[in-house]
């Protein structure tokens, strides 16, 4: 009884998305979660490449819900999972897929482990939400979700924007400012969006210097559309 009562101490509860899953070995996985309570976590799923595994829905990319993990000596370890959200309208469209890929590795390459990360996970959430909308330009999404995610961990520049006026200068000034859950209720002029995006290639070009594996498809798919 003192050695179950011990393992139950060891399970955690966490709330959040799965931003990348990777096979490890002949039957798990390794899987990244950003979660409200603990920040980004690294948890194995054990035998989740099995047949019939229990845990093989939940682990894919974009799944959203809860996660009992069972916290070892050196490693986390996924037990249960109950998924509320799939992001069935990103998962079956190639193109939403490229994009909301990269939203995650964005959400990655920002967030920490054991950190607080309560407002990245709310912008993700959010800004996956908004990509399959039809009254929305994916074009604004990507922008605003990109603006809001540096704006909060420090990185703009304001002499990459200090030159825009009107409709380009009000629309940054909301991205920044508004909470999360209003964020996606406004449309630009193509003459304002592209002022907003060329201040926003600048600054962006300024603070972050790694390459993305899923925008350098996502750029790809554009260019093809464009030629």
């Amino acid at each position: 009884m003192a050695v179950r009562a011990e393992a139950m101490d060891r399970l955690i509860e966490v709330t959040g998305i799965v931003l990348s899953s990777s096979p490890v070995g002949d039957y798990d996985r390794r899987v990244v979660i950003l979660t409200r309570e603990r920040g980004k976590l690294h948890a194995f799923a054990r035998g989740s490449r099995r047949p019939g595994s229990p845990l093989m829905a939940g682990i894919r990319p974009f799944s959203f819900g809860v996660f009992t993990l069972y916290e070892g000596q050196s490693a986390l370890s996924i037990r249960q999972i109950a998924i509320s959200n799939y992001f069935e309208e990103i998962t079956s469209d190639m193109e939403l897929v490229f994009l909301g890929s990269y939203f995650l590795e964005f959400a990655d390459y920002y967030s920490r482990e054991n950190g607080d990360e309560l407002a990245t996970l709310k912008l993700l959430y959010q800004s996956l939400r908004a990509l399959p909308k039809k009254s929305l330009d994916n074009r604004l999404v990507r922008l605003v979700y990109e603006l809001r995610m540096m704006a909060m961990n420090g990185d703009l520049d304001g002499d990459c924007f200090s030159h825009l006026k009107g409709a380009a200068r009000y629309a940054l000034d909301f991205i920044i400012t508004t909470p999360v859950e209003k964020l996606y209720t406004f449309a630009l002029s193509e003459e304002a969006l592209s002022q907003l995006a060329a201040a926003h290639e600048r600054n962006k070009k300024r603070y972050i210097t790694r390459a993305f594996r899923s925008e350098e498809v996502l750029n790809g798919i554009i260019s093809d559309k464009t030629c």
